[in-house]
């Protein structure tokens, strides 16, 4: 045996003598890259990489330890570190994964709270506008605020982020015009948190989704008078609300498009010869939307009407 281990020293490559024979594993291995004999011992060797700012060498450290010793307190603060490091490397959706992980996978870990409020933070960059990086991992098509938004409200339930990170999904969802899911979001603000501050001005983001849809190529006259509605209510109910102002301004808006509706309908009808029919809708026009400019028009057809049906 001793002329074995003689002849094997002299015939291997000198990067290989601090190789050792593990019986365990039956390989030959080289200490360094072997773990600590203890969790502890093998996370304080990782985090002093991490305090020296050498991320490669503490994710690798970080990693050998969830691998070695999976079910230990320290491989939890072992994935909360790869958080940490992707976060100060500015690769912000790997943040946010490695931090899911520890959700996901030590659903009994101190840092819960903390990390909830990491992935909102995360989220708010994205709304703000941080560039995406794709460093081999796949992105959410649009925003990933979404998705990010999505697990925040998931992971607190009830804790004190869920009814703004509601909320804030809505508006992400509202700025790529996908009104119904928006809507949908705010709802949920309204009927999961009644009592949050977020209740008012959800209401109000529900009205401008529905004036949205009524604006949008598929014209919907129903969307128009639910969103002048909610607007209405929303004025009723908040009336000292510095959004109520703005929800003032757009019921004149959607009243004004609502005369523009009526008048457009009466002219159709009247290049019909339908005149009776003409003539309700632009007597529509004159009652109910008096202020408007469609009223000035729609009485000027009548009278040219009348005229001509007079000779």
């Amino acid at each position: 045996m001793l002329c074995f281990c003689i002849i094997f020293a002299l015939s291997v490559n000198p990067a290989y003598s601090f190789w050792i024979w593990t019986p365990k594993s039956g390989k030959w291995v080289n200490p360094k890259n072997l773990p600590k004999d203890t969790p502890k011992a093998q996370f304080d060797y990782a985090k002093s990489f991490y305090e020296g700012k050498k991320y490669e060498d503490a994710i690798r450290e970080f990693k050998k330890l969830l691998k070695t010793y999976p079910k230990s307190f320290e491989s939890s603060e072992s994935q909360y570190y790869l958080g940490v490091i992707e976060e100060e490397r500015d690769n912000l959706y790997e943040a946010y994964l490695a931090y899911q992980k520890v959700i996901d996978k030590y659903p009994f870990s101190d840092r819960i709270k903390e990390i909830i409020g990491k992935e909102y933070n995360i989220a708010e960059k994205f709304i703000a506008g941080y560039k995406r990086k794709a460093l081999g991992v796949t992105l959410p098509v649009e925003n990933p605020a979404i998705e990010i938004l999505t697990k925040v409200v998931e992971n607190s339930t009830y804790g004190s982020l869920a009814p703004k990170a509601e909320y804030k999904l809505g508006l992400v969802l509202k700025g790529l015009q996908r009104y119904y899911e928006a809507e949908d979001a705010f709802n949920k603000v309204i009927s999961n948190y009644p009592d949050s501050e977020w209740v008012e001005p959800s209401k109000f983001q529900i009205a401008t989704c529905r004036a949205a849809v009524s604006r949008g190529p598929d014209y919907d006259q129903g969307a128009m008078q639910d969103a002048k509605q909610k607007f209405e209510e929303f004025v009723k109910e908040h009336p000292d609300a510095v959004l109520s102002k703005e929800a003032e301004g757009n019921i004149d808006k959607l009243r004004d498009k609502e005369a523009a509706s009526s008048y457009n309908i009466a002219v159709f009808y009247e290049k019909q010869e339908a005149y009776k029919a003409a003539r309700i809708y632009y007597e529509n026009v004159i009652n109910n939307y008096p202020g408007s400019s469609w009223a000035a028009k729609a009485l000027e057809k009548l009278q040219f009407m009348e005229k001509k049906n007079a000779k």
